[in-house]
């Protein structure tokens, strides 16, 4: 597992300021009081739901590797996907910064070449990120005929309306010049990859064929992927219901402290506050946080309910998948679960 460790712990000694701040701004004993009063029966659903949503999304990795021909089974492509969100929790930027780690962990499971495993989390992550477009928008034309927009609502419908156009023009014309972007990136990684091999020990430089073969492979895999319509289409209704699961896990925990709010918020606040995790956090800590929190309490919930209610679903989506993929990753190169 090449982790960064300094990266790591300069990005969660950064959260840590950041939740810090947050929790000045609202005030901690509000915030106590709140989470003192949450219902537990509410809470146990909180944990249920995320676990659902990890299920969710694992489905959607193991139907995308199906895809490309791997036999890993369901439940283990679940404990990997568990093991690729730890990846991305304890990175800088997210997605960005944990899929290379994420890609070896799946190689090593689905018995699959670095480079397909490395298709594999990318196609999953980039569907996954479609459907929450759509639902962000089908709570923002809620919210035109419920509410007048401030300046933190108008500025969640631009950012809304602004993914929703430059994602499908991006997706398009990154499709049609596939080739010259699959070009440009053996020129960009050809280098990088023979200065890596020269410095570190007991590695020889790669040759410039094995680079491009390597990069080849992993545009090939993409278009076998994209090919698939069926795999494509289960692979979105595991994000789309993933995507529900989070949303229903912000709005119990707002309803564990007593705020009955319209499910719409929870479908417009948590797309939004995804956003924040491409900062260079650890899985967007502190900056996930601070969006949602400030869209809530735009929304006229309570400061410290917001504030409750936001640690309440982080701890649950958060912590919890980064210590159960902690564990799997630290067994995920042994034989009992590889063949489990």
């Amino acid at each position: 597992m090449d982790i960064d460790l300094r990266a790591s712990v300069v990005g969660f000694a950064l959260a840590g300021v950041v939740l810090a701040g947050l929790l000045w701004a609202v005030g901690p004993a509000d915030v106590a009081d709140a989470i003192r009063r949450a219902d537990p029966a509410v809470l146990a659903a909180v944990l249920a739901v995320a676990v659902c949503w990890l299920s969710a999304w694992g489905l959607a990795l193991w139907t995308v590797l199906s895809g490309l021909g791997s036999s890993i089974r369901a439940h283990v492509a679940v404990l990997v996907f568990a093991a690729a969100t730890f990846a991305n929790n304890v990175t800088p930027f997210g997605q960005a910064g944990g899929e290379p780690v994420a890609a070896l962990f799946i190689s090593r499971s689905a018995g699959t070449e670095y480079e397909t495993g490395l298709a594999a989390i990318a196609s999953v992550d980039s569907i996954n990120f479609v459907p929450s477009i759509g639902l962000a928008s089908v709570g923002i034309a809620y919210f035109s005929t419920q509410v007048s927009f401030g300046s933190r609502l108008q500025f969640a419908s631009y950012a809304v309306a602004a993914l929703a156009i430059a994602v499908p023009i991006l997706a398009v014309v990154g499709w049609n010049y596939r080739y010259r972007v699959e070009a440009a990136a053996v020129r960009v990684v050809t280098p990088v990859a023979r200065l890596l091999g020269r410095i570190v020990p007991r590695r020889s430089p790669p040759t410039g064929d094995a680079i491009r073969a390597r990069v080849e492979g992993f545009f090939h895999a993409i278009e076998r992927v994209s090919g698939n319509r069926r795999g494509l289409a289960l692979t979105f209704g595991f994000a789309l219901v993933g995507w529900l699961c989070l949303a229903t896990s912000l709005w119990l925990s707002l309803f564990a402290l007593g705020q009955t709010v319209a499910y719409p918020v929870a479908l417009v606040v948590v797309p939004v506050g995804a956003i924040a995790g491409a900062t260079p956090l650890p899985g967007g800590l502190g900056g996930v946080e601070a969006v949602l929190i400030t869209l809530l309490v735009a929304l006229g919930v309570p400061n410290g309910a917001a504030a409750a209610a936001v640690i309440i679903h982080r701890t649950a989506t958060y912590v919890f998948p980064t210590v159960i993929g902690g564990g799997i990753a630290g067994v995920l190169g042994s034989d009992s679960f590889t063949s489990a």
